[in-house]
């Protein structure tokens, strides 16, 4: 799969991967290194928006007259556009940022409603509560998945029918609200997803083979990920858990069922743009 000629990621991507390492422990050093750039790459939108918080945290002035939130907000939609402008990223990875934040966004509102959590600083650029710059944390997920799918070249082994992926993540969805009021029925998504996705195998070229793993697997690789980067976030005071207002302490490792069952939702939304193809 080549990448869109828009994006300048392309050059230096083939020129890494033309060069030739030679055999044995360098042909697997150079693997190991090639696979950790391109991953740092598909991070680069969330790593970045992570640095910010983590920065602002510790640095931002107290009196500061535009809030840290707002700080936040523009900063993100600086880095957005400054991506763009600069070609390292595709419109097809905007676009699905845009969808994404919008998802997140109603979520955000509902769950800081509910008491959830709360964002315990001030911002004008907010909506019922909550800051702008919480839409872009979902979109970083998004945009991760979008470009780690072009950049590996993702194929799928007995993909499930593609209506039954909508079905999964719609009830997932709605979940996240209606267990507030009904009863909560993530078990039983925990179980429709392994059903559904239990053959399905994920296979990915990072040098110059393809090599593969059981989806779900990937799945709970990239939650935990999340949930690590949660822990950053709420260290740096960017939302916070009830448990957490006094004093910070982890987010509960049952955070990462929540952001398993978030990543089906995201998965499903990258591949409406992007192309569920077969290994070769």
């Amino acid at each position: 799969m080549i990448d869109r000629p828009h994006s300048r990621f392309q050059q230096i991507r083939q020129r890494l991967e033309a060069f030739d390492p030679g055999e044995g422990w360098r042909l697997w050093l150079y693997e190991f290194l090639l696979f950790g750039f391109k991953q740092g790459w598909a991070c680069l939108f969330g790593g970045l928006l992570l640095a910010l918080l983590l920065a602002t945290h510790f640095l931002y002035p107290d009196d500061a007259p535009l809030a840290r939130y707002d700080f936040l907000t523009l900063a993100a939609l600086a880095i957005q556009i400054g991506m763009l402008a600069f070609r390292l990223e595709t419109w097809d990875e905007a676009k699905v940022i845009l969808i994404f934040h919008v998802v997140g966004t109603v979520m955000e509102i509902f769950k800081t409603y509910a008491g959830s959590w709360v964002y315990p600083e001030e911002a004008f650029l907010r909506i019922a509560g909550v800051p702008l710059f919480s839409g872009f944390m979902y979109a970083a997920v998004g945009s991760y998945i979008a470009r780690v799918w072009r950049i590996f070249d993702f194929r799928f082994a007995h993909y499930p029918p593609p209506w039954t992926t909508w079905v999964l993540a719609g009830a997932i969805y709605a979940n996240f609200f209606l267990h507030h009021y009904w009863i909560d029925i993530r078990w039983g998504l925990f179980a429709a997803t392994a059903l559904i996705f239990w053959r399905t195998s994920v296979h990915f070229r990072n040098f110059r083979v393809h090599r593969w793993m059981p989806l779900l697997l990937g799945f709970g690789l990239v939650a935990l990920f999340i949930w690590a980067a949660e822990n950053i976030g709420t260290f740096a005071n960017a939302w916070n858990y009830p448990e957490q207002e006094q004093v910070w302490k982890p987010v509960h490792l049952a955070k990462f069922g929540s952001w398993y069952l978030l990543m089906i939702i995201s998965f499903v939304l990258v591949a409406l743009v992007q192309p569920i193809r077969k290994p070769d």
